[in-house]
Order: C-alpha cells, then structure tokens, then sequence
C-alpha cells in the first residue's frame, strides 16, 4: 500500500484542527459563554508531560528493560489528567448551568479533534527508532 504524501498528511490534519477550533469558538460565540474556550488550553498542554517523560526516560540499556518505565508511565499518567480534565471540564460547567448542553457537545467534539489532531501528528511524523 503506497504511503501518503506529506504534504496531503499535513493538509488534512490542519482540516480536522480547524474543525477541532471552529467547535469549540462556535460553542463559546452561539451561546455567548468563553469558559468553553478553556478546553483548547487543556488539550493544547495535554501531550506536553508525555513528551518530556518519553524524552528523559533511560532507554539506552537494552538489559535494563524497566529502568525507564517509571518516567514514562508518569508522564502517561499527567497526560491522562489533562485529557479527563478537559473532558470533564465542559461536563461539570453544564452540569453547574454555567454552559448549556449544546455547547457542552460542541467543546467536548472540538477538544477532541484538537487532541486527535496533536496525536496525529506526532505519530505521522515521528522518527522511528532503528537498532
């Protein structure tokens, strides 16, 4: 199966990121309410404490193989708070009647195409380790 172009890859993720922004400005703007907005800030700093924990996890030692688990496993756990919180986030400000439920679906929709987008393209574009 040929790989995909770049170029399409990159064309396409900034789609479905716009798309991810557009959801949640138009949950903040339809209802005129911008505590929806600070879900964009939760899954914008969600992948950032899995990326330093992989990046200083000590996998240089092929004999030590759970040396590093640590490291990373916290940074999976921090990355994980920050996606609940931001799901959770727009639930609890329904559920308090600070925001109605459209705009609850909205920002959850969008903040989640913001994080599948982010994820993405860290996957796509990552390097892969050779041995």
């Amino acid at each position: 199966m040929p790989s995909a172009n770049p170029l399409s890859k990159i064309i396409v993720l900034a789609s479905v990121l716009a798309a991810g922004f557009l959801l949640i400005i138009l949950s903040c703007a339809l209802f005129n309410n911008w505590l929806p907005l600070l879900v964009v800030g939760v899954f914008l700093i969600a992948p950032i404490p899995n990326a330093i924990c992989e990046r200083y996890s000590n996998n240089d030692d092929f004999m030590s193989e759970g040396s590093g688990n640590a490291v990373v496993d916290f940074g999976r756990y921090i990355t994980g708070f920050f996606v609940v919180t931001g799901l959770a986030l727009p639930v609890a400000l329904a559920h308090s009647r600070v925001i109605g439920l459209p705009a609850m679906i909205m920002s959850i929709a969008g903040g989640l195409l913001v994080y599948g987008t982010i994820i993405t393209f860290t996957l796509f574009f990552s390097e892969a380790e050779e041995f």
